[in-house]
């Protein structure tokens, strides 16, 4: 079954930004659906990053986005393919990359807490 994948982007009070949609993959595991879901998310922070230095306001400090599964947090910690993960689409990995380069930050937030659930 394809997970559904949400997310929303803030700016002061407001949310500007905002997706809710099917995964294109079917994920093996929670983990694995959660970092699918970060890296798309984490494609359009870096996107709407770019936009905002497009007009002059450069984010220095990384994007923190906010992930309900430590699992996949720890996915994105550790560069080591092992045999729970070595099936995971490298196109995901780009999440991977951005938290290296200190565009992206990934922390836990209890599901309770998870903003974006509210769309699916």
């Amino acid at each position: 079954m394809k997970s559904t994948s949400g997310y929303t982007f803030s700016l002061g009070s407001g949310i500007f930004s905002w997706a809710s949609k099917k995964q294109a993959t079917v994920a093996q595991s929670s983990a694995e659906a959660e970092y699918i879901a970060a890296a798309a998310t984490s494609n359009q922070a870096i996107w709407l990053r770019r936009i905002l230095e497009d007009i002059g306001e450069k984010q220095e400090e990384p994007t923190t986005i906010y992930c309900d599964n430590k699992s996949a947090i720890a996915i994105t910690k550790n560069p080591v393919q092992h045999s729970r993960t070595k099936h995971i689409d490298i196109k995901y990995h780009s999440l991977r990359e951005a938290t290296t380069r200190g565009e992206i930050e990934l922390k836990y937030c209890s599901t309770e807490e998870q903003l974006a659930d509210i769309f699916y």
